[in-house]
């Protein structure tokens, strides 16, 4: 197919296969809503990775005529300004899409999918095209110190809400901006996860400080947990990534946004991110002697192997003994109203609170 270029082969598996479709059944005329094979978030991100370099440059290129050397060029600029993990992204799905195509019929029989090809000569050249593993664990002197500065740190007010609750439960931070009170029940003490990043449902367990805090936030707050004050919908993921830069970057922020020398990011410490919160979150409960496997249920991973396939038990009773373990930053938070402020309640010893408590 001379006519084919790659921009038509990124639409059509853009539009066939990624995203949300409306067929129609022509015995009867009516129409049809085919969700796609992401969420709706997870479409963006995907025309976003395929638009933004491989339709940017090789979009006016004939599909059958791409070669390996043409996918490693592309693949390179990309590494060239250190999106190694972008660029595995454009080539995990730049393969797919030849996939899709090749068992359309879209090629003759002996055509080789070139993005394949290329990812096995990036491979044997050893390019990496992942992220370096997460191994940041927050001590509790680290612990500490963040969570005396972040009250009257730049993040917003919700933004800050979203690290407590974070924290408090070891869910992560997408799901905890999407929270809606509908799947939440106070008086159970449960959060109703109905759509999490491996697909699978699970309850979480609410700690008796994250119960109080959330009774006074169902206060102010109407469909979603953490709103955001512009659009009214859940607040975005990546809205905590861009603050954080903006701390790091203060000189650099948006137009008539000033940061207080106090608001910046704090860089007494080695750097963190509000990912690393679960990771320390994970390693606590190893600190209490949960077992692996309920550790594992309490931050919602997905089994693997035989295991996986296997033994099918949740382990919602079991994480619920360790809920109120989770008490990291109680002691602080206790006092952090929900403006952001803080006031120490009398009596409570910061210090002596401070590592894990199993209840």
């Amino acid at each position: 197919m001379a006519g084919f270029t790659v921009r038509d082969l990124v639409d059509l598996y853009l539009t066939e296969v990624i995203e949300d479709r409306v067929v129609v059944d022509h015995r009867t005329g009516s129409k049809k809503r085919v969700p796609g094979a992401r969420k709706p978030k997870g479409q963006a991100k995907t025309r976003r990775t395929l638009y933004g370099d491989v339709e940017r440059t090789l979009g006016d290129r004939s599909a059958a005529e791409l070669r390996r050397k043409h996918v490693v060029e592309m693949v390179k600029c990309i590494l060239d300004r250190g999106a190694n993990v972008q660029a595995g992204n454009v080539l995990r799905e730049l393969t797919a899409a030849y996939e899709y195509a090749i068992g359309l019929g879209k090629f003759d029989d002996d055509f080789a999918n070139p993005a394949l090809l290329a990812k096995a000569s990036l491979k044997q050249a050893r390019v990496r095209l992942t992220s370096v593993r997460g191994k940041r664990v927050l001590s509790d002197a680290e612990l500490k110190a963040v969570l005396v500065w972040l009250p009257g740190s730049g993040f917003s007010v919700t933004q800050k809400n979203v690290i407590r609750l974070t924290l408090w439960t070891g869910a992560r931070t997408g799901e905890v901006c999407q929270a809606r009170w509908s799947d939440v029940d106070l008086n159970l003490a449960v959060w109703h996860m109905r759509d999490s990043k491996n697909g699978a449902e699970r309850y979480v367990q609410l700690p008796s400080h994250a119960v109080a805090f959330l009774r006074q936030l169902r206060l102010s707050t109407k469909i979603y947990l953490f709103p955001s004050t512009r659009t009214g919908l859940s607040i975005q993921q990546k809205s905590l990534t861009e603050t954080k830069w903006y701390l790091r970057n203060s000189a650099k922020a948006r137009s008539g946004t000033y940061f207080k020398p106090s608001q910046t990011w704090f860089d007494s410490i080695s750097d963190w991110s509000p990912h690393d919160l679960r990771r320390t979150v994970r390693t606590g409960l190893s600190r209490l002697g949960c077992r692996n496997e309920v550790a594992e249920a309490v931050l919602g991973h997905s089994r693997k192997g035989i295991e996986g396939a296997y033994d099918l038990h949740n382990y919602e009773a079991e994480c619920s003994g360790y809920k109120d373990g989770l008490i990291i930053w109680k002691p602080l938070t206790v006092g952090l109203s929900l403006n952001g402020r803080y006031c120490r309640p009398a009596g409570v010893s910061a210090c002596a609170l401070f590592g894990f408590n199993h209840l």
